[in-house]
């Protein structure tokens, strides 16, 4: 971890996967529509509706699952949006509030302090007042 990583301020959210499910809902409009098939918008959208999918059903029972699978679907997820990340930062069409959202959806997978870090490569601006101080 680089220095003063560890003091950056951050959320800490208990585990709640039916809230990541809609945050990712928030997501994926938020991305941009057209470009190639193999371009990073693209890839973006798809890894979104991935993400989608996977927390649909803790959406539609609006709690999490039992603790070993809740924990699978937390990795799983998290991995998604690392991956979706990725894209957005080498697109370029990362923006505050795809960045706000990228760090909500990391703070309901218990990633508070991932969150604060990756919503910033997604365009999150450092001084938004939605961030933690």
């Amino acid at each position: 971890m680089e220095p003063g990583k560890r003091d950056q301020p951050f959320f800490h959210v208990a585990l709640n996967l039916p809230h990541a499910g809609r945050v990712a809902r928030r997501i994926l409009p938020l991305l941009p529509d057209g470009g190639p098939p193999e371009g990073d918008a693209a890839a973006s959208r798809k890894i979104a509706g991935a993400m989608i999918g996977l927390l649909d059903p803790c959406l539609e029972m609006d709690v999490n699952p039992p603790d070993e699978l809740a924990a699978q679907l937390s990795e799983r997820a998290a991995s998604l949006g690392r991956r979706l990340v990725g894209h957005i930062e080498r697109g370029g069409f990362g923006h505050d509030r795809l960045g706000q959202c990228v760090r909500n959806y990391f703070e309901c997978l218990e990633l508070g302090r991932e969150g604060a870090e990756i919503s910033l490569r997604a365009g999150e601006d450092p001084r938004s007042i939605q961030r933690p101080t």
